[in-house]
């Protein structure tokens, strides 16, 4: 796929495919992107192996440590590089020892512990943070100095990407699903499908009774990665396989996402199978409440009886105010709430400020929500995470 760089996709871009790739291409752009010339790779002294050994153009001796994922402990690998080299002195008619080393770590991340450790030390380490950051049809890697944010960047050539053209045409059955929805819902869903199919090239997509999946296989053994069926009255739902627990877990679960189809989405709950029965019923009566207050809102209704309308209106603002506080008590304790359940919360919090300001309300309810943060994620970043989920199950 790359002539220069073994790379492979993620969900969110490009990522090195092990730390020999990553140390690959560095040490053939160390020159462009340091301005430092390469000794020795991956050289042994006093049972330290340090990847890779370079002068600048004073013959100062830079040693660079290598991560392609995040490491607490690189401070403690550079330091003791140090000793030895300092120790053993090779290559001195290359290196002018009487100047000071040059200690560099680089990684995509760096762990909060780094900052500590190189805080508390008596030697100088210059931390670089890498991307692979597209920009247009190519790709860049960039180099970040943490401290002083100057950046580097070399490109990383590669083939053309897969075209569009090739992905097929909507199944029948999706474009079912797409005709209960408005025209920009439906270009959304499309987007994300084309997303979907264009990640890789083993994606497929799998229709079967009332519902299209998105993986490899269609057995017990499949892999998935996202479905899109719909409920009783047609409205779509979409599925994403994402980590349990918050997305902290190794466990995949299939997720039942809330979304409006732009840039707001929300974990509902983990369905094995089904669209999840309780989790239908849960936003089938709070959608109903609405609907209800909606009516005792509108003046023709109701106009005989003044009290029973009062009465019910009364009764379903508690019962939102009730299911509101319960939803607070859930997302504290780490569990997931419908969509409903959330915007009986946002609903609460805008009725009271607008009161506040009318009347100078101020109550138990309101102080507790505002500093609440909701469970909101951005829709591209759970199919980013499913599809990262996915690659690494195949």
């Amino acid at each position: 796929m790359l002539s220069s760089a073994a790379l492979r996709k993620t969900g969110s871009g490009w990522e090195f495919a092990n730390e020999e790739a990553l140390e690959d291409f560095v040490e053939v752009h160390l020159q462009i992107l340091l301005g430092l010339t390469v000794i020795k790779r991956q050289f042994t002294v006093n049972e330290q192996r340090c990847d890779i050994i370079a002068v600048d153009e004073n013959k100062r001796l830079v040693v660079l440590e290598l991560k392609n994922g995040e490491d607490r402990y690189v401070v403690q690998q550079l330091t003791r590089y140090y000793d030895a080299l300092l120790e053993h002195k090779p290559f001195a008619d290359r290196v002018d020892y009487a100047q000071p080393v040059r200690l560099i770590a680089i990684t995509p991340k760096f762990h909060r512990d780094t900052f500590t450790d190189r805080k508390y030390h008596g030697l100088f380490f210059q931390f670089l943070q890498f991307a692979i950051v597209p920009d247009g049809e190519k790709l860049y890697l960039h180099f970040k100095d943490v401290d002083a944010e100057h950046i580097a960047r070399v490109e990383i050539t590669y083939r053309e990407r897969e075209s569009t053209e090739n992905i097929p045409s909507p199944p029948k059955a999706l474009l079912k699903l797409l005709s209960n929805c408005d025209l920009s819902q439906q270009q959304e869903i499309l987007k994300t499908r084309q997303k979907l199919l264009c990640f890789d090239k083993r994606m497929e997509e799998v229709v079967s009774a009332g519902s299209i999946k998105y993986g490899k296989g269609n057995s017990k053994n499949s892999k998935f990665c996202a479905e899109l069926c719909s409920d009783s009255k047609g409205t779509i739902i979409l599925f994403l396989w994402v980590p349990l627990k918050g997305l902290t877990s190794n466990t995949i679960g299939r997720a039942r996402i809330w979304t409006n189809w732009n840039d707001k989405a929300l974990i509902e709950g983990y369905v094995k199978s089904g669209v999840g029965r309780q989790i239908s019923a849960t936003k089938k009566t709070i959608i109903y409440r609405g609907w209800k207050m909606s009516a005792i809102l509108n003046p023709d209704n109701y106009k005989n009886n003044e009290y029973e309308r009062q009465n019910i209106y009364e009764k379903i603002k508690q019962s939102n105010i009730d299911t509101a506080w319960q939803a607070y008590k859930k997302i504290i304790d780490s569990q997931l709430a419908t969509y409903e359940e959330v915007r009986c919360i946002e609903e609460y919090i805008s009725e009271t400020e607008i009161n506040r300001v009318v009347h100078g309300v101020n109550n138990f309810y309101y102080s507790k929500f505002k500093e609440l943060t909701l469970p909101y994620h951005s829709l591209d970043s759970l199919i980013n995470l499913s599809l990262d989920k996915w690659l690494s199950k195949i």
